[in-house]
């Protein structure tokens, strides 16, 4: 890594980065110079991409487990204070999708989507924050969805958990700014990941769509992080164009 990246020196939390838009967004924010600190429940893969950013010349641990358990939270962020000194970007990327109609979807479904969507996000920052109001400084993203500006048929419990994160960032935003910390959302379309898969999407469909590729979503998710001190973006829409 060169010195002069424009992230260099600061320590970056990325839940959710054994695939799609959080593997992605490791590799971007790496690439500018940032600590990566890897979560996700699989280790395998965790372990493949943190080999991988070393290979560029950056550091990067990781610590596996649900997102949405509070251990995985204090464990993770734990490893970044211990191995870097400090946290400066959480990217709270860890989801799920199932899209089905509201008489097909159970309390079981709305549980667990709940818990992966938006418990995971609010247990990350509320073990991220007490450490960044004591640096004045921060930035925690919520990667929500384009379901969280606007909702679709068959799609009701998800689009309330990224309504849900929408909410509560903007909550965050109030509560947290006069501490110097930025809270913002990013709401990409589709994406061309495992999201969903088997859970109303198909491989088939996912590949001949004109979905984004996570590295580009990833772009815009670092854009948001390299603003000058005194600016912010809540929110962000990223779109692609079918």
């Amino acid at each position: 890594m060169e010195t002069a990246a424009p992230l260099a020196g600061k320590t970056a939390l990325v839940t959710g980065a054994s695939a799609g838009i959080g593997h992605a967004t490791a590799l971007a924010l790496a690439q500018r110079g940032a600590n990566l600190v890897l979560t996700a429940r699989r280790e395998d893969r965790l372990r493949t991409l943190a080999a991988a950013i070393e290979s560029l010349g950056g550091q990067a641990v990781f610590h596996a487990g649900d997102a949405a358990e509070e251990a995985t939270a204090q464990q993770a962020i734990a490893l970044a204070l211990n191995r870097f000194g400090h946290l400066d970007i959480l990217i709270n990327n860890a989801g799920a999708g199932n899209y089905k109609d509201l008489i097909d979807t159970s309390a079981a479904d709305y549980d667990a989507l709940m818990n992966a969507n938006m418990r995971s996000g609010f247990l990350f920052s509320r073990h991220a924050v007490p450490h960044m109001i004591a640096q004045k400084s921060g930035i925690i993203l919520f990667i929500s969805s384009v379901a969280g500006l606007q909702g679709t048929a068959g799609e009701s419990v998800y689009c309330a958990t990224k309504f849900a994160q929408s909410g509560f960032a903007q909550a965050l935003d109030a509560e947290l700014r006069k501490h110097g910390i930025k809270v913002g959302t990013i709401f990409p379309g589709g994406v061309k990941s495992e999201f969903a898969l088997g859970h109303g999407r198909t491989e088939d469909s996912i590949r001949n769509s004109r979905m984004m590729d996570p590295a580009q979503v990833a772009e815009a998710i670092a854009f948001a992080c390299l603003q000058p001190p005194n600016v912010r973006i809540p929110q962000m829409t990223v779109r692609h164009m079918g």
